[in-house]
């Protein structure tokens, strides 16, 4: 299992990397080819969709490598039971607020598929199409912190993927 949800953090980190290479070359696209005359509909709003995915499916895969922003200051003067405990009330609380943005995600995917919503743009891209990345991107967060939750409740330590310089884990 450990393996799987690994593997799914990193799915989630390349996707997140791809978005943000398409924002590039989405955006650079757009600014070489206006001076020469040349109209690429749709670019910018393909740009602001794959923005969008890169930050969504970056969630997980940042949040396993410890690189979200966190405020040790209180965790590092409490003893270790009292850290323990700040740990899984954080970890619990961050779970309740990634399952309700999974939800809520997942319902307007469901909803702009049915009611065949469409961008505003030239495009006119059926909306639930970009949707899906903030609601895989949230689901996936989800099940990482869900993951880390299951691990404090068991007492371990939560699994970090392993980063190449082990920076992550010094920093905090």
């Amino acid at each position: 299992m450990r393996a799987f949800l690994d593997s799914l953090y990193r799915l989630s980190g390349a996707l997140a990397a791809i978005g943000m290479v398409a924002t590039l070359v989405l955006v650079t696209s757009g600014v070489v080819t206006r001076p020469l005359g040349i109209y690429l509909p749709g670019t910018d709003d393909y740009a602001g969709y794959a923005m969008a995915a890169c930050g969504f499916f970056a969630l997980a895969y940042t949040f396993k490598h410890g690189e979200h922003i966190r405020v040790s200051l209180v965790l590092e003067r409490v003893g270790p039971r009292m850290r323990a405990a700040l740990e899984w009330f954080s970890l619990a609380a961050g779970t309740a607020v990634a399952a309700t943005l999974a939800f809520y995600a997942v319902r307007m995917v469901l909803q702009s598929h049915e009611f065949e919503e469409i961008s505003q743009g030239v495009d006119a891209t059926p909306l639930w199409i970009p949707q899906l990345s903030m609601a895989i991107g949230s689901v996936v967060l989800l099940i990482a912190l869900l993951d880390d939750l299951v691990m404090a409740m068991l007492g371990r330590a939560p699994a970090r993927l392993a980063t190449h310089s082990g920076e992550a884990a010094r920093m905090e």
